[in-house]
């Protein structure tokens, strides 16, 4: 080895101790007579010394260096006489003897600290750079640990490891797939799987009954904070159990991951169901962490001649506690937020309950003194309390009430990162309607088992069929998600009837697995955690790009690599792809 030690294992133990280290030059502070010199790796960072007493040949290579250099040093460790006591090898320093320059480097486009000067998209075209600042190292640390704790508990359960195929076959269901030409077969193509979701039925079928993989996984959707073109899930899969194992299973594991790397014991996982989570929060992953729940009120306000209620499907609120206060401006700056496209509101009505009793409205005109105490009642308001409202179409107001409900949240200091509120959502949907093909598709997907009970409703009404699947949600993120799954051919022709497949384009598209059905395939169910979200998470951030090591940006690119990017015409030519202009 180069070196004897890294840069962040030396301690007052290691005194009079003649070391080597390697590193990268952090900073340098000439001052006269003595130089300090702070020298970084991964693992910390150590100060080295140069003064009258060293050599001036090694003095001047000193002079020399700038920031970033690669260098080795060797030299004995003092006691610091100015002590930093905020980093572990604060309390010494190591007297050079020896520096070899392994590597000069030019001036890096961004300061490689903890508070850089770099913007978001120098620090992503120079990302191996980005990744020697210790805030985004830490996060791949963390990552590391949760994958190793992941791999200990699945293991210790008898899940066993087992990788599945990434070149594989496009299905019409689910987000865009990512497809591959072949070579071998002229105008035929793979596609990267969305998710192992048939291998890991298949894998059942084939009697491993517990299986667990780390894989990589690829849709074709727009992006967004959460959502890369490439992500990595937690993907599982057991036989011979029920939703109640499945849930206690991965409620485990969660624990299991906030006691080993964060040193917290969660509470309780409450259970909702899905059409409970929309009513009261308006989102399938409520954000748990603060209170605030809607308070649906067609019965109190209609009939009182205020148009937008009367003919609005739900009128629904929240009751924003100490927010009486807010002044006009505050309330018109809300409005506008609330009417941005990507929010779609056209409006809101609000009811101040004033510290001195009273209750003002902006709807006064329509609404007497006793119909605003009567809203107070239903919002359980207090004095110093503001009811917002919103009127309209059911699915509508209630995505944008949700919305609001986070941003009063985010206002009012209630979304704490360092506080965890997992829970798990419950009986979802089977199918959901889409407006545009008109149809009804699977809304997790088409493997997914019916509740039994509610089979005999898949000719009369589909859309109230309930679905065996569950999600795990924390503070408002989808962490996860899965259900039982159809383990027989006849219930599995059903669904695809029922999502408009004909019978010939169910045996294309997924006859393997209908045909491995019959070769007695066991009752199985699963679940697959989204595992960057689960360390953006643990890592405190709203965005999953800074716990992936190389992420893609809004676009979909890697700037680094500058990808995607055009292939040569002999490789076009010899894949038979032809392209217009």
């Amino acid at each position: 080895m180069l070196r004897t030690h890294t840069c962040g294992e030396l301690n007052i133990s290691h005194l009079d101790q003649t070391v080597t280290l390697c590193g990268w030059v952090q900073k340098s502070r000439d001052l006269g007579g003595t130089t300090f010199i702070d020298v970084r790796d991964r693992y910390g960072l150590t100060q080295i010394l140069l003064n009258t007493d060293t050599d001036a040949a090694v003095r001047d290579k000193a002079r020399g260096m700038g920031r970033e250099f690669v260098i080795r040093v060797t030299g004995k460790v003092l006691e610091r006489t100015s002590k930093n006591l905020k980093i572990p090898t604060g309390e010494i320093e190591v007297a050079v003897e020896e520096l070899e320059i392994l590597n000069e480097s030019k001036i890096p486009p961004f300061l490689i600290e903890d508070d850089t000067d770099g913007g978001e998209e120098l620090r992503a075209k120079y990302r191996y750079l980005d990744l020697r600042r210790n805030p985004i190292r830490n996060n791949l640390v963390l990552r590391h640990k949760l994958a190793q704790e992941v791999r200990r508990y699945l293991s210790d359960l008898d899940f066993m490891e087992v990788e599945t195929p990434v070149l594989i076959k496009s299905t019409p269901e689910g987000a865009r797939d990512f497809v591959v030409p072949s070579r071998m077969n002229q105008g035929e193509f793979y596609a990267l799987p969305q998710s192992p979701q048939t291998f890991k039925q298949l894998l059942m079928v084939s009697g491993f009954d517990r299986y667990f993989q780390i894989v990589k996984c690829f849709r074709d959707e727009d992006l967004r904070a959460d959502r890369q073109p490439e992500f990595t899930q937690v993907d599982c899969e057991l036989s011979f159990v029920t939703q109640e194992d499945i849930l206690n299973i991965f409620e485990g594991l969660i624990r299991h991951l906030f006691k080993t790397t964060k040193g917290i014991d969660l509470g309780d996982f409450p259970r909702m169901q899905y059409a409970d989570a929309m009513r009261l929060y308006g989102s399938d992953k409520p954000d748990r962490r603060f209170g605030m729940e809607f308070v649906e009120l067609n019965d109190i306000v209609k009939g009182k001649n205020f148009g937008i209620f009367d003919s609005a499907e739900l009128v629904v609120g929240i009751n924003a506690k100490g927010c009486a206060s807010y002044t006009r401006k505050q309330i018109d700056e809300l409005t506008e937020w609330l009417k941005r496209p990507q929010i779609g509101a056209t409006g809101l009505i609000y009811c101040r309950y004033n510290e001195d009793g009273t209750l003002k409205s902006s709807v006064d005109k329509f609404y007497s003194e006793d119909d605003l105490t009567n809203w107070a009642a239903a919002f359980g308001a207090e004095k110093g309390d503001l009811i917002l409202i919103l009127a309209g179409n059911t699915n509508k107001v209630r995505k944008q009430m949700n919305e609001l409900r986070l941003e009063m949240g985010s206002r009012l200091g209630l979304r704490n990162k360092d506080e965890f509120a997992p829970m798990w959502v419950l009986d979802f949907p089977l199918l959901e309607w889409d407006e545009e093909t008109e149809r009804y598709h699977a809304m997790h997907h088409p493997f997914t088992s019916p509740k039994p009970e509610d089979i005999p409703m898949l000719d009369t009404a589909p859309g109230d069929v309930r679905a065996n699947a569950y999600d795990l949600v924390i503070n408002g993120s989808e962490i996860g998600g899965g259900s039982i799954r159809i383990h027989d051919r006849e219930t599995q022709s059903l669904m695809f009837k029922h999502l408009g497949f004909s019978p010939e384009e169910a045996q294309k598209q997924f006859g393997f697995l209908m045909d491995a059905f019959e070769y007695g395939a066991p009752p199985h169910g699963g679940l697959a955690l989204g595992f960057d979200r689960l360390c953006s998470i643990f890592a405190g951030l709203d965005s999953i790009r800074d716990v992936i090591a190389f992420p893609k940006n809004n676009s979909g690119r890697d700037v680094m690599i500058d990808s995607p990017s055009t292939i040569a015409q002999a490789q076009m030519d010899e894949l038979k792809i032809k392209t217009t202009i």
